[in-house]
C-alpha cells in the first residue's frame, strides 16, 4: 500500500528556492570569480579616480580664484603687460599662466577674459582676438562684452565685414543690454567701411527706431547721407 505523499508547506517551497538560487549564485561566481575580481576592482578604482579628481579640481579652482584675484589689481592699475607676465618676485601669477593651468575651470575662464581685455589694451590684437574667442561666458553682460570686444578686434585688423557681424550679434542678441545702440552703431559703421552700404544703413535706421534717445540716433541721418552719396 503507497503511502500518503507528505505535504510541502509554503515554507519549504520558499526555503527550496533559496537553496536552489544560492546554489546558482555560487556556481556563477566559482565560474566567473575572475572577471568579477576583475570587474569589482576596475569600480573601486574609477570610484577612487573620481574622488581624486574632484578634490583636485576643488583644489585647483581655489587656486585659480585667488591668484586671479591677487593679479587683478594691476589688470585694473592698467599696468597690462605685468598683469600679463605676473610679478614673480611678489608671488603674483599672470593671466596668461593661469589660463594655461586653470583655463578649463570658472576662474580660469574669467582670467582669460581679462586676458584678452589686456592684449587689447596693449594693440595686440590677433593675442586678444584668440582670447575672446576661447573664452564661455555664463552671463550675457560678458557674453555681450565677449562679442563686442571680438569686433573691436577685428576692425582694428581691418576685418570689416567680421567685425560688423560680431558687433550686430552683441547688439541684436542682446537687444535690451546697455550697450545694444552703440554695438549697432558700430557694426553699421564697419558694414560701411567693408562695403556694405545698403547693410550699413539698415543697422543706422535700426538705430533710430529703436534707440531713439541715444546719442547714437541723433548722428545716424549724417551718416546715412554720407553712406547715400
Amino acid at each position: 500500500m503507497l503511502s500518503p505523499k507528505k505535504k510541502i508547506t509554503k515554507r519549504q517551497l520558499k526555503e527550496d528556492a533559496l537553496v536552489t538560487s544560492y546554489v546558482k549564485i555560487t556556481s556563477f561566481y566559482e565560474r566567473n570569480k575572475k572577471n568579477i575580481s576583475i570587474a569589482i576592482t576596475v569600480v573601486a578604482v574609477l570610484i577612487i579616480a573620481a574622488i581624486v579628481f574632484l578634490k583636485n579640481r576643488a583644489d585647483n579652482s581655489e587656486k585659480a580664484s585667488a591668484q586671479l584675484g591677487e593679479v587683478f589689481s594691476l589688470y585694473d592699475g592698467g599696468q597690462y603687460q605685468q598683469a600679463i607676465d605676473g610679478v614673480p618676485e611678489r608671488n603674483i601669477t599672470g593671466l596668461k599662466s593661469i589660463v594655461d593651468n586653470y583655463g578649463s575651470l570658472r576662474a580660469g575662464n574669467y582670467a582669460r577674459f581679462y586676458l584678452a581685455n589686456a592684449y587689447y589694451h596693449l594693440a595686440k590684437y590677433d593675442l586678444a582676438l584668440e582670447q575672446f574667442e576661447d573664452f564661455s561666458p555664463s552671463e550675457d553682460v560678458l557674453a555681450v562684452s565677449r562679442l563686442a570686444g571680438m569686433g573691436s578686434c577685428s576692425e582694428a585688423l581691418g576685418k570689416y565685414k567680421e567685425a560688423a557681424q560680431d558687433y550686430e550679434k552683441a547688439a541684436t542678441k542682446y537687444p535690451q543690454d546697455a550697450g545694444a545702440a552703440e554695438n549697432l552703431s558700430n557694426a553699421a559703421r564697419c558694414y560701411g567701411k567693408a562695403g556694405e552700404k545698403e547693410s550699413a544703413i539698415e543697422l543706422y535706421k535700426k538705430v533710430k527706431k529703436n534707440y531713439p534717445t541715444s546719442t547714437f540716433a541723433r548722428d545716424a541721418d549724417r551718416f546715412i547721407e554720407e553712406l547715400a552719396v
